[in-house]
């Protein structure tokens, strides 16, 4: 990667953590154990970037750890040469952590694409950006490692543009309206998110569909992209997502496997052909047959 007029003044660590979608304690380990040179020679995390610094990152493989190819059943709405635009469904999780097995996105990848980028190792081939296990959804994955800087840097500028719908608990007053918070690790619970005084900033837009029985369908696009966003912001508005038991009611009136929230549209620009292109996927069936027991016309 090649620093630009705009990316230069910058710690290393900082830039290196955020073009690469790592924690900034993985990136200086990265950095003080030689994986990373600029214009050819290994640096220290403080060193600040350069407008034309060359920058090689190598990510050695975890010891031990290998992904195999399963042969699960996956939605390819797209793909090409540099990319695959993947409609996932609801309950597959997109890469290995504990517990998981070898039922996530990643090892379904591995099995139906020819190729994935190798910059996030091979726990996270191809990833460049997530969307929860009960979330549904588009997400693009890279199949080199050309096209994920181009579209890591676009998810991080916001050119690329990623559109979800919910269904939110009680009918906000609000047509539209912009949630600007900061969003960190809850205190209380370490495996969730939270809006907190410090974290990372986190930026949400939302505007209302239509409203029915007590219910909201709600568009949401994002500014950011921090853990959990949508939900952690929803249940801030004070209208959780039907479904959510994380972050919203521990009762639900429907009998439902996740969160009814779908990631319905993604917009970005081809790393090669630098064009715009748009994809959309279909609201899932089990969310759509919800909207209509509520009476909503707006599917």
């Amino acid at each position: 990667m090649t620093i630009t007029v705009d990316e230069k003044g910058v710690r290393l660590d900082v830039y290196l953590s955020k073009k690469l979608d790592f924690s900034r304690a993985k990136t200086q380990k990265l950095i003080d154990d030689g994986n990373v040179t600029v214009n050819g020679k290994t640096v220290k995390s403080k060193m600040l970037t350069a407008v034309g610094d060359e920058i090689v990152v190598t990510i050695p493989e975890p010891v031990g750890v290998s992904v195999k190819a399963v042969d699960i059943p996956l939605d390819i709405v797209y793909q090409d040469s540099d990319l695959a635009v993947i409609n996932k469904p609801q309950g597959l999780t997109v890469h290995q952590g504990s517990g998981t097995g070898d039922e996530t996105l990643v090892n379904a990848l591995l099995y139906h694409l020819d190729s994935l980028s190798g910059i996030n190792g091979v726990i996270r081939p191809g990833i460049v950006h997530r969307i929860d296990k009960d979330t549904s959804g588009l997400l693009v994955v890279a199949k080199n490692d050309k096209a994920h800087l181009s579209l890591s840097k676009q998810i991080e500028t916001k050119t690329c543009k990623r559109v979800y719908i919910a269904l939110l608990e009680g009918e906000l007053k609000q047509d539209f309206g912009k949630i600007e918070t900061f969003i960190s690790r809850s205190t209380k619970n370490r495996t969730q998110m939270a809006v907190a005084p410090s974290g990372r900033r986190a930026v949400t837009n939302y505007k209302v569909i239509e409203r029915s029985n007590g219910y909201t369908l709600c568009e949401f696009s994002l500014e950011t992209g921090r853990t959990h966003q949508i939900r952690v912001h929803s249940k801030h508005l004070g209208h959780p997502i039907v479904g959510d038991t994380v972050y919203g009611y521990k009762n639900q009136k429907f009998k439902l496997n996740g969160q009814l929230l779908h990631a319905k549209r993604l917009t970005f620009i081809h790393p090669s052909t630098g064009r715009e292109v748009s994809f959309e996927a279909q609201t899932p069936p089990y969310f759509v047959s919800v909207l209509k027991k509520l009476g909503f016309t707006n599917i």
